[in-house]
């Protein structure tokens, strides 16, 4: 397995015109199932706009908490899935915390309280035979790093953080108001809760996330968040964005 040299400087995107047809998906959390019945969805719904070329955007946190990380991750990682429809996944704080448990478990062992356990199962890893946590990191670690393959490490190196299509922002979790885009710093793009929840962007643009879950979608000022907590609801949702608006799929 490869090792980064360096941290990972993730990339910002910026479609160069407003993209007419943009379908952003909320937090996965390993339900793969959901994921599947919602493409599915999709498909049928941009059956009749193809000539606008639809792109689905998924917004980060694809691993954790619900039962099949691995194949969530794998499904992501398929370069082609024969339907016309581009792809591009961003990064959530889970992706990138489980990146850094898999190439130094000391330093981030705070993953195993966000549903990283789960994770580990679709892996073929339990826990429970480490069962002292601290000491046996090492040799999960080293266990870890021969169950998740090179092409996984690869794809949530390789996430980039934001993307930007005329005046709407997708990004995990959201954005430190009145900060110009260019100076806004990775850890709150995937982190940040407030000030951003209550004031919003603070900026000229409508920010889609998600990373802050609820039973239902959000539609606040200057934001919209579609985290609707797939793992305990069993509920993904999905934005269709145009250039006249956005609505629930």
């Amino acid at each position: 397995m490869t090792l980064p040299a360096q941290p990972i400087l993730r990339q910002r995107l910026t479609l160069s015109a407003e993209r007419p047809l943009i379908y952003a998906i909320g937090d996965v959390h390993g339900c793969l199932d959901a994921l599947l019945a919602l493409e599915e969805r999709i498909r049928s719904d941009a059956a009749g706009r193809m000539s606008e070329q639809p792109l689905i955007l998924y917004l980060g946190d694809y691993v954790d908490r619900g039962p099949a990380s691995a194949a969530v991750i794998e499904h992501l990682a398929t370069p082609d899935h024969g339907d016309g429809i581009g792809r591009i996944a961003l990064c959530g704080n889970h992706d990138d915390t489980f990146l850094k448990f898999i190439f130094n478990p000391h330093q981030h062992l705070r993953w195993l309280d966000y549903g990283g356990d789960a994770t580990l199962r679709s892996y073929g890893l339990d826990l429970a035979d480490y069962p002292d946590r601290d000491a046996a990191m090492y040799t999960l670690g080293e266990d870890l790093r021969r169950a998740v393959p090179q092409h996984h490490v690869d794809f949530l190196q390789n996430l980039p953080i934001a993307l930007a299509s005329g005046d709407r922002l997708f990004v995990h979790a959201g954005i430190m108001p009145g900060i110009p885009l260019a100076h806004q710093e990775d850890h709150d793009l995937i982190w940040i809760r407030e000030p951003f929840l209550s004031e919003g962007p603070g900026l000229p643009l409508t920010v889609i996330h998600g990373h802050t879950a609820g039973r239902e979608p959000v539609f606040g000022k200057g934001r919209i968040c579609i985290d609707t907590t797939c793992y305990a609801t069993g509920r993904l949702t999905a934005l269709r964005v145009t250039l006249a608006g956005a609505d629930l799929v």
